[in-house]
């Protein structure tokens, strides 16, 4: 069912720094991020509009170096600046794979990316670019899921995509427990009930409120983000 419409017209995609740019190592590893452009590039050429969140652990991680006893805000803007070279790094591989793209920072960097500005990335996502949301919210102690969830409701986003290693929501980790059940649909509140570890709370409460659901899939399954879009293949739906 190739030709099938996609559900949505509008979507946030919510990447971790190594489902998205690192694959499995530290850094950016260029298999990874063209995999992920060519996923991007279906939907783009399906006519979905999209824009992007992508962490930054395949760099640098904020929480493990506080827990190691470095101040948490500092720690946290590092793990920010993380995420615009993963961000720059997204964007120059798009373009290669023919799709035009902007980067706008949190953290004003005028020589490197634009500032965030909403009704310019509105325009940008009407004009079928893919806008990728850098540097969290600008501000520390928030991990990217509140910033995805805020975005996805400031650019009117019809869902949020969250693109992991696993094919969609489990009972516990399905590479540590066999017995893991997997979930084809949840509420919010069961999310939050179980502590299912999806999003942060905030970020769950944030989508909740807003009237957004969050669709949990693979991202590491050649053609599997448009498979998703359309209705088809494994995926969890929180709504």
């Amino acid at each position: 069912m190739a030709d099938a419409a996609p559900r949505y017209k509008r979507i946030l995609l919510k990447l971790s720094g190594e489902a998205g740019v690192g694959g499995d190592s530290f850094g950016i590893d260029p298999k990874t991020l063209a995999a992920v452009s060519e996923e991007i590039a279906q939907v783009v050429k399906a006519g979905v509009q999209v824009c992007v969140v992508v962490g930054g652990g395949n760099i640098f991680r904020g929480a493990a170096l506080a827990e190691a006893g470095m101040e948490r805000a500092s720690a946290d803007y590092m793990g920010m600046l993380a995420t615009v070279m993963n961000a720059l790094a997204l964007q120059a591989s798009l373009e290669k794979a023919g799709v035009y793209t902007r980067v706008q920072s949190a953290i004003p960097m005028e020589a490197v990316c634009e500032p965030y500005i909403r009704r310019r990335a509105l325009r940008h996502l009407e004009k079928g670019r893919v806008v990728i949301f850098a540097a969290g919210l600008g501000a520390p102690f928030f991990t990217t899921d509140t910033p995805a969830a805020l975005r996805s409701a400031e650019m009117g986003c019809d869902a949020l995509f969250k693109g992991t290693s696993v094919d969609g929501v489990y009972s516990a980790d399905p590479k540590k427990d066999a017995d893991a059940k997997r979930y084809d649909t949840l509420s919010y509140q069961e999310v939050l009930a179980k502590n299912l570890r999806v999003m942060d709370a905030s970020a769950v409460s944030l989508m909740r409120d807003n009237h957004i659901p969050i669709v949990v899939f693979n991202i590491r399954e050649r053609g599997n983000l448009l498979k998703v879009l359309n209705g088809e293949g494994v995926f969890t739906t929180i709504a």
